[in-house]
């Protein structure tokens, strides 16, 4: 049986988190307690047991629900930091989990990227990162999850894929086609300039690399409502990705999709939306203004209420920050932007009846700030199931 990735040490005994403000779905509760028994919260305020033996003084602070990143790929930079280098991938993982919990994540989906290219982003990697997942999950501060980021076109080892969604390895599958078309040079030049950073590969070979990938196209589309089949009946909550146009909402449709990652416009965020799909965007660009893509931006999608949920995408600070900066730009009350990193995605993967809220009966992870100035040095606590995982 392979190891349970979502549980991250033995739950903590009776914890009293004591004199904070308590971040819940209809507010703040002022001056406030919360207990934390065998990695649950039990009580809040006036219910919380005040003779608990392990106390911590929240010092006037401020407890929000622990960060719950559903697309995250910052990982790969630990792991490949520059290109043509390659580290250990425990060395790298190590390092990784240290960042997410640093910043306030408490529940962390690895975006793997099951893709076409040979070196960081093929399934060779994916075993690996995978097998890694595994061992040190058990040791990780941040609870492990897996996001396979399938595309469209690798259509090898079919098999493999089918077999570790219905064996509980994967806990969200998204479908993408990051395959630019020959006869769009944009998208061409875009491509190539990424794969340039990742892998080591002549120029002259790269006209050819993507001719031949061409011809999986109508395979990969068979393959992938097979993959969306067994997705539903093992309980994976399915994505798209970077959608345009009715036509993609229809494919979601169609396949069970539940989140639109990175629409590329207004026009496909709101058709997905009035199709019951929850849409997701980058707090990157949020934080910088803008898209680094030309997609449309998070600021803008905010203001004409077309985003449920925010992921760290390639910037784990920025998604602690973003509701920060939904509130100041006046697009979001504070309370309401913070259900974005936190009860949204819950909801969205599937896990709304045990995470993203602060409320009896729900997984101790939370955050303690000491401030609301919305930088991560802010942070005085990061709780997972109940223990401490950080401390500042």
């Amino acid at each position: 049986m392979e190891p349970n990735l979502s549980v991250v040490s033995e739950p903590g005994g009776d914890l009293l988190i004591d004199r904070v403000s308590v971040l819940t779905t209809r507010g703040w509760l002022h001056d406030s307690r919360v207990q934390l028994s065998r990695g649950k919260i039990v009580a809040i305020g006036a219910d919380a047991d005040s003779r608990c033996k392990q106390q911590m003084d929240g010092e006037g602070g401020f407890l929000v629900p622990g960060i719950i990143d559903l697309h995250g790929d910052a990982f790969e930079r630990h792991i490949t930091p520059r290109t043509g280098t390659l580290f250990p991938l425990e060395l790298a993982l190590a390092a990784n989990d240290a960042s997410l919990v640093a910043n306030g994540i408490t529940t962390f989906f690895y975006s793997i990227t099951d893709g076409f290219e040979p070196g960081p982003r093929s399934r060779a990697t994916v075993r690996d990162i995978l097998r890694t997942l595994e061992a040190l999950g058990p040791d990780f501060g941040c609870q492990a999850r897996v996001h396979i980021r399938h595309e469209k076109v690798n259509t090898d080892d079919h098999e493999e894929l089918l077999d570790w969604i219905e064996q509980g390895r994967v806990h969200l599958l998204s479908l993408n086609d990051h395959l630019p078309r020959l006869d769009d040079p944009v998208a061409k030049e875009r491509y190539l300039s990424g794969l340039r950073r990742r892998v080591s590969m002549e120029e002259s070979e790269t006209e050819g690399f993507l001719e031949r990938l061409q011809d999986l196209r109508a395979l990969g589309e068979q393959q992938i409502r097979e993959l969306a089949h067994a997705a539903h009946r093992s309980g994976v909550s399915l994505a798209s990705h970077d959608d345009h146009g009715p036509d993609d909402v229809t494919l979601n449709c169609s396949l069970g999709t539940v989140i639109a990652e990175f629409p590329m416009d207004a026009f496909t965020a709101r058709l997905s939306q009035e199709a019951g799909i929850q849409v997701l965007m980058g707090a990157p660009n949020l934080v910088r203004g803008g898209s680094h893509v030309g997609a449309i931006s998070v600021r803008d999608a905010i203001a004409e209420n077309l985003v449920s949920i925010l992921c760290s995408d390639y910037h784990y600070p920025s998604l602690f920050h973003a509701p920060f900066i939904i509130a100041e730009l006046g697009l979001l009350p504070f309370e309401e932007a913070w259900k974005m990193v936190s009860e949204h995605p819950a909801k969205a993967a599937g896990l709304g009846d045990c995470k993203g809220q602060v409320a009896p009966g729900y997984d101790a992870d939370l955050v303690l700030m000491k401030d609301l100035s919305g930088l991560p040095l802010a942070i005085k606590a990061t709780i997972v199931s109940g223990v401490p995982v950080f401390r500042r």
